[in-house]
C-alpha cells in the first residue's frame, strides 16, 4: 500500500507536470524525524517528483524583481564568459556557483575531479578557471547519485560578509490548512539536522491564506528567529515580499538559506530555492518557460510532450491506467498480492490511440519492466480507443513482455472485439482482482526466465 500512497502524494492533478527532485528540507522541517511526512514515509522517497524547480540565479532573479535584497550576480555559459561577467560584477572577492538542480553541490564532486560545487575566488581570472572545471561537466553529490547531474551554467556573485545567519522558508502544509512560514536562528547549516537534534529551534508561523500575512505576524517570526532590534522591521519586509512572490507565483515551496545580516547591517538573502505547484502552469507561463529539461529525467520530458501523467517507481509491473485514483488503487492491488508497480501512469479521460502508443514506450523504456497492466474504465475513455493504442502499441514496438488488459465502461465489446481480432498475445481479464494476480504471476515467471536465460513464449487460452 505505502508504494501506490507515496506516489499518489506527488501525482494528484498532474496533467501537464514535469521534473522530479529531492524533498525539501522545508517539509523534513515541518514532519521532524517523527512528524507528519515522517509518518509517511514520505521522507524515504526516491522517485520523480512532479514540481518544478528552478536554478538558483533564476529564484535570485525574480527575488530581486520583488524587491527583496540579493547579492549581485550574473550567470555564464562558458568560462570565457565567466571571465567577462566577473569583471563586469567589479568585486574581487567572487563565488562561483554550479547551477544544478540537486543539493549538496558544495560537498559534490565533478567529472574532472573537482571538489566542491560552490567556490570562492579572487580575481575574473580564477573565476574562468574554476568555471572551466564546471561547465559541461557533471557534478555529482548525494542527491543526484551514480548519474551525477551536467553543469550547463555557472552563477557567479558578489561575496558578502555575513555578521549572522538565519533559515526562513515558507511552504504549503496540510495540517495548517495553507502556507506556513518557517525560520530558525540557525541557517546556512543543514537545517534537517536542527530539526532533529533541537526541533525548538524552529519557528512556525501559519497564514491565513485569506486573510494574507500581517505585519505583525512577520515582526513575530523576526523576533523569535533573533534578529537585532535595529532589523526587526527590516527583515520582517523582506518576509512580507517573500510570501507575496510564494502566492504571486503559486509556489509550493520556497526556501532562504541562508538569510543574513551582513557586514553592513542589513538583511539580504544570500540563497534561494522556489517550486512551484505544476497545476499552475496554465497560469504561470512565465515562470514554467524557465524550465530545464537537461536537469530532468528524459522520461518526464516524453510524457510532458505526450500529455500524459508519468511518475517512474521502482518496481517491474508497467501499470497504464487512466484516472489519478484508479492508478492508485491499482498499484495497491498488485502490492496486495506480491508485485511492486514500476511507474504511476495516468492517461486521463480523453486519450488517443496515439497517447496510449506513446504511454507503452514509456512503460517499455523502463527495462526492470518485466509485465504491463492495463486497468482501464471507460467513462469519458472510449475502451475501444485504448484498444486500438494497446495494439498499436503492441505491433509497432514488437513487444514480448506479457500484456493483462482489464476493459470495463464504455465501447468495452468493441474493444474486446478488437483485441480478439488482432490475433496479438493480450491476456483479457473483466475482474481487477484476477487481473492483478495475473500480472503478478507473469512478472515472477519472466523474472525467473531471465535468471535461467531461457526463453519464455506466452500463448492464449483457448
Amino acid at each position: 500500500m505505502a508504494t501506490s500512497f507515496i506516489c499518489g502524494r506527488v501525482s494528484v492533478g498532474l496533467r501537464n507536470s514535469g521534473s522530479r527532485r529531492a524533498i525539501s528540507a522545508a517539509a523534513k522541517v515541518l514532519g521532524g524525524a517523527s512528524g507528519l511526512f515522517a509518518s509517511h514515509g514520505f521522507q524515504q522517497l526516491q522517485q520523480q517528483q512532479r514540481a518544478l524547480s528552478l536554478h538558483e540565479y533564476m529564484s535570485i532573479g525574480l527575488l530581486k524583481e520583488s524587491g527583496i535584497s540579493v547579492p549581485k550576480g550574473m550567470v555564464a555559459s562558458s568560462a570565457e564568459e565567466a571571465y567577462s561577467v566577473a569583471k563586469e560584477i567589479g568585486s574581487k572577492d567572487l563565488v562561483v556557483k554550479a547551477q544544478v538542480l540537486a543539493g549538496g553541490r558544495g560537498k559534490g564532486t565533478f567529472e574532472g575531479g573537482l571538489k566542491g560545487g560552490v567556490k570562492i575566488v579572487f580575481s575574473p581570472e580564477e573565476a574562468r578557471d574554476v568555471s572551466s572545471k564546471m561547465i559541461g561537466k557533471k557534478l555529482f553529490t548525494k542527491q543526484t547519485g551514480e548519474k551525477g547531474r551536467i553543469c550547463n551554467q555557472v552563477f557567479i556573485c558578489e561575496r558578502r560578509y555575513p555578521r549572522r545567519e538565519y533559515y526562513f522558508a515558507i511552504t504549503m502544509e496540510r495540517s495548517y490548512q495553507g502556507p506556513v512560514l518557517i525560520g530558525s536562528s540557525q541557517g546556512g547549516v543543514n537545517i534537517e539536522d536542527v530539526a532533529a537534534e533541537n526541533p525548538e529551534a524552529i519557528i512556525k508561523e501559519p497564514i491565513d491564506i485569506v486573510e494574507g500575512i500581517k505585519v505583525e505576524q512577520a515582526v513575530k517570526v523576526a523576533q523569535k528567529m533573533g534578529f537585532p532590534p535595529n532589523l526587526i522591521n527590516e527583515a520582517a519586509e523582506n518576509m512580507i515580499k517573500l510570501y507575496n512572490l510564494f502566492l504571486k507565483y503559486d509556489a509550493s515551496m520556497l526556501e532562504i538559506n541562508p538569510m543574513v545580516e551582513d557586514s553592513s547591517g542589513s538583511v539580504m538573502c544570500m540563497d534561494a530555492k522556489l517550486n512551484f505547484d505544476s497545476n499552475a502552469e496554465y497560469r504561470q507561463k512565465k515562470i514554467f518557460a524557465l524550465r530545464d529539461w537537461s536537469q530532468e529525467d528524459e522520461r518526464d520530458r516524453q510524457a510532458a510532450k505526450s500529455d500524459l501523467n508519468y511518475i517512474g517507481l521502482d518496481g517491474d509491473i508497467g501499470c497504464l491506467v487512466n484516472g489519478a485514483g484508479l492508478a492508485m488503487a491499482t498499484m495497491d492491488i498488485i502490492k496486495l498480492h506480491g508485485g511492486t508497480p514500476a511507474n504511476f501512469l495516468d492517461v486521463g479521460g480523453g486519450a488517443t490511440a496515439q497517447q496510449v502508443t506513446d504511454a507503452f514506450k514509456l512503460i517499455t523504456s523502463d527495462k526492470k519492466v518485466l509485465a504491463i497492466l492495463v486497468n482501464i474504465f471507460g467513462g469519458i475513455m472510449r475502451c475501444d480507443v485504448i484498444a486500438q493504442g494497446i495494439i498499436m502499441a503492441v505491433t509497432d514496438l514488437d513487444l514480448k513482455i506479457p500484456i493483462v488488459v482489464r476493459l470495463q465502461g464504455t465501447r468495452v465489446d468493441d474493444a474486446k472485439a478488437l483485441i480478439a481480432a488482432s490475433s496479438l498475445k493480450i491476456l483479457a481479464c473483466d475482474d481487477l482482482d484476477e487481473a492483478a494476480k495475473m500480472v503478478v504471476k507473469l512478472s515472477e515467471i519472466v523474472s525467473l526466465a531471465k535468471e535461467a536465460q531461457v526463453d519464455v513464449k506466452f500463448q492464449l487460452p483457448i
